[in-house]
């Protein structure tokens, strides 16, 4: 990208913003800033991603997770994926289960005679629910409201930290900036004129 010669400080910064946004050096459209790859709101993995794990700390308290996956085969049959996909819907994404601590469950609750697997062709069995386990869900629903609404929670907690309308807002500004560099580049005068609205822009996010 060419600048004219003889541009002045405020025309170099507002330049070198330009260049940073396009993650040229490291800024925060860069893989690691805030609207990079790997930011909240970039489009790469972030925190995790969808039907990744939770980072950090425990999802489930003893016995949460044979509770919630006793309520989820109570609603219908379900395969141990198909549980773990469940799961991850209700946290939008942010939560998912490994197979690892969902088969040990499902495989305790078939000893405790709460589920069943049923008797069909298909090579992966679907669980059911016996009338054991009905009777288990008896009295829990306050217990299965406060697993739901934590895994809700999570989902939530996304949306208000990379907020939708956000990162599309700032999508169309990297690529607005990105197409002008790349086509025509960024004489003093314009560099100028795009560093007021920007700056502008910056003011009025701050007041809000």
């Amino acid at each position: 990208m060419k600048f004219e010669h003889g541009c002045d400080r405020r025309g170099r910064h507002a330049m070198k913003m330009m260049a940073m946004m396009g993650g040229r050096f490291g800024g925060p459209f860069g893989k690691g800033g805030p609207f990079g790859e790997d930011g909240p709101f970039g489009g790469g993995s972030g925190r995790g991603g969808r039907g990744g794990g939770r980072r950090g700390g425990r999802m489930f308290a003893g016995g949460e997770l044979r509770l919630l996956l006793l309520h989820l085969v109570a609603e219908q049959p379900r395969h141990g994926y198909d549980l773990i996909r469940a799961v991850g819907d209700l946290a939008s994404g942010e939560y998912a289960p490994s197979p690892g601590v969902v088969y040990p469950t499902l495989n305790l609750l078939v000893d405790e005679g709460l589920i069943a697997e049923e008797a069909d062709e298909s090579p992966r069995k679907a669980f059911a629910v016996t009338d054991a386990g009905r009777a288990e869900l008896t009295g829990k629903d306050a217990d299965l409201e406060t697993i739901l609404t934590r895994l809700k929670a999570l989902g939530e907690q996304r949306d208000r930290e990379e907020s939708p309308p956000v990162r599309r807002a700032m999508g169309n500004l990297h690529a607005v900036l990105r197409n002008r560099a790349m086509t025509q580049g960024f004489d003093t005068e314009t560099a100028h004129a795009i560093a007021d609205i920007l700056d502008d822009a910056a003011r009025r996010i701050e007041r809000l």
